[in-house]
């Protein structure tokens, strides 16, 4: 009976909370441009790819209300003035909140700007941008989405760039009620991407192609109105993960060395003092 009790455990954690490694098959549905959109080596690896005719793009196949999601990303290389890869997550509707990564496209030898941005209830503007200390385009590189009730901490190849704290107690908006699905997108946004949109997309370079591989996903899983970790709360460190000392080190030397925009110093765009998250949550 004991080997019975502890596969009939296991298969009950896994009822309860998601946990996904590696397969896209499995994990995800294509969004749109399905024809340009591959999943190959066994469901290892996705490729979007981009034309003048389509974008592309994916989703995951369930919603989440807290959970880490991380994924190997290998961006357009070349020339790619104009063209936006993201990967984030969004809950549904006009008042929607939303977390990610947004890569925007350079001319070739020019550094990519990875865009960061919260919404909460429909409400951003709380942007920050950083050049990367590596080629993003030439090796794969794992990008993490953690996102649990006290913070969100958005990570490089396991280097903190970014925190956002859970401030409601001075009345910040934090994303903690709504479900949010995974998406990844490739696409041309060259009215505005590269220098305000005066760097227009090349396209006889076209098809361009972002990779994906080792997707995996922790999370609670939210179906009928209701989350898998509402009343079993995960074992996953992530959870309850805060930042260390090394990490907090780590994450101020990204933002000291490769951060290039925050809302928190824009006193042009909060002329009446800027948000009062960014004494606790640059």
């Amino acid at each position: 009976m004991y080997p019975f009790k502890i596969f009939f455990f296991t298969t009950l954690l896994m009822a309860v909370f998601s946990f996904s490694d590696a397969d896209f098959n499995s994990d995800v549905d294509v969004a749109w441009g399905s024809d340009h959109v591959k999943i190959l080596n066994n469901g290892q690896l996705l490729t979007l790819s981009l034309d003048k005719l389509s974008g592309s793009g994916f989703q995951s196949k369930q919603e989440y209300l807290f959970g880490q999601i991380d994924m190997q990303i290998k961006l357009v290389p070349g020339n790619s003035a104009g063209i936006v890869t993201n990967f984030y997550l969004k809950s549904e509707g006009s008042t929607w909140d939303e977390i990610g990564f947004e890569f925007l496209g350079n001319t070739s030898g020019d550094p990519y700007t990875l865009h960061t941005n919260v919404y909460t209830q429909g409400k951003g503007d709380k942007e920050q941008q950083f050049y990367l200390w590596f080629d993003p385009t030439a090796n794969f590189h794992t990008y993490s989405i953690l996102w649990n009730p006290q913070r969100i901490i958005l990570t490089v190849d396991d280097t903190p760039i970014r925190e956002f704290k859970n401030s409601e107690s001075i009345g910040v908006l934090f994303p903690n009620s709504q479900p949010m699905r995974m998406y990844a997108n490739l696409w041309n946004a060259d009215d505005w991407a590269t220098r305000g949109g005066r760097v227009k997309t090349d396209w006889s370079g076209a098809p361009f192609t972002a990779s994906f591989r080792n997707i995996n996903i922790d999370g609670c899983v939210h179906t009928n109105g209701r989350s898998s970790c509402s009343t079993n709360k995960p074992s996953s460190s992530w959870y309850t993960q805060q930042m260390d000392a090394t990490s907090q080190a780590r994450l101020e030397w990204v933002q000291k060395n490769y951060m290039i925009y925050t809302y928190c110093t824009d006193t042009e765009k909060f002329p009446q003092g800027v948000p009062s998250e960014c004494a606790t949550s640059v």
